[in-house]
């Protein structure tokens, strides 16, 4: 049995992100695509012949007969809203991050599909990301001792702004580098080291053409003790470690970016033929303790996996591949990180 799925918006999230990991999927296709763009009706045609295109997302959810699951891929803001109506219609969803700009609304859609019995996730795919899955591996294995610290970086240079919402928005839009990468971030460190009692955050707005923050740095203290640095920036001219995890009996330091953004940036598919997600050894983290450091093999990212394990789920009864608590768990802390830098004091996490 295919899933025929419905992509609701087709600019970067849904035509990059989405759809060819959802076509590369043998047990789903890219059956409907909701755009009001001609010029993205007529790319999603020509990558995926045969789609049913949509003007908007009424219209679907008024007659979601042959659709099997719906991804929301639209601005922020939508997430929450279309995720509802999708739920109404009886359609198992994807929401992509941040699952929704409050937790009020996040812990109102996990109700709802929960009294639906509609599979509900969330697309943290930063969790299968080549040096995420490294860490994670390292830290399972015991290979770090007891981890003091987890710093972790979403740093670009970007000094002249795009414009659109991410840079023109509020609030209410989940506007903004925190909301953009920290959701990442965040997520990545709670997967690691769990639940979080306090929470730090600075935010701040380099260039004088945006209207929100494109600077950010959060601290976490994790109940288990560990700390948590991560940072988010569009106006770093040198980038910082991607990762730097230092424990009592060994640390690991990684630059650079998982290469399967790019990839799938550059029009590649996941099932081309060609090494998916693989990094290069000269790319390789060093891990170890001074002055015994040596590279350790990155391994391989695998996007994939988030369609397959969904797949696994509406068809064969599996677990969805991100529980949607933890993205409720996650906005908690983008709420505590604003007020924290509001007030320009510590909170409870």
């Amino acid at each position: 049995m295919s899933l025929d799925v419905a992509v609701i918006g087709y600019g970067l999230a849904g035509s990059v992100f989405h759809a060819p990991l959802i076509a590369a999927e043998p047990r789903m296709r890219v059956a409907v695509v909701v755009t009001s763009s001609a010029e993205r009706a007529a790319q999603a045609e020509r990558d995926h012949p045969g789609v049913r295109v949509v003007a908007n997302a009424d219209e679907l959810f008024a007659d979601p007969t042959g659709v099997d699951l719906a991804v929301i891929a639209t601005p922020n803001r939508t997430h929450a809203p279309l995720a509802r109506q999708a739920l109404d219609a009886g359609l198992p969803v994807v929401v992509d991050k941040p699952f929704a700009v409050t937790v009020a609304d996040a812990e109102d859609l996990v109700e709802r599909a929960e009294q639906a019995g509609l599979a509900l996730t969330v697309f943290q795919n930063r969790r299968w990301d080549s040096d995420f899955l490294t860490v994670r591996a390292l830290a399972e294995a015991g290979r770090f001792g007891e981890v003091h610290r987890f710093e972790s970086r979403f740093e670009r240079w970007r000094p002249v702004p795009k414009g659109g919402w991410r840079e023109m928005g509020d609030a209410a839009d989940g506007a903004g580098l925190l909301f953009d990468l920290g959701s990442h971030l965040i997520d990545q460190a709670l997967t690691l080291f769990g639940p979080v009692k306090s929470v730090y955050c600075e935010l701040d707005r380099r260039r004088a053409d945006i209207k929100t923050d494109d600077d950010a740095f959060v601290a976490l203290t994790h109940t288990s003790g560990v700390r948590s640095h991560l940072w988010m920036s569009a106006v770093a001219p040198q980038l910082g470690p991607r990762f730097r995890v230092l424990g009592s009996e060994a640390g690991y330091v990684t630059y650079g970016l998982d290469p399967q953004e790019a990839a799938l940036r550059d029009g590649r598919r996941p099932d081309d033929g060609k090494p998916w997600g693989t990094v290069e050894s000269e790319h390789w983290g060093t891990f170890g303790a001074e002055p015994a450091v040596e590279r350790v093999p990155t391994l391989a990212g695998n996007y994939p996996a988030f369609y397959t394990e969904l797949a696994a789920a509406l068809l064969d009864g599996g677990k969805v591949p991100v529980d949607p608590r933890d993205a409720v768990a996650t906005l908690r802390i983008l709420e505590a990180a604003r007020r924290s830098a509001a007030d320009g004091a510590v909170v409870a996490g």
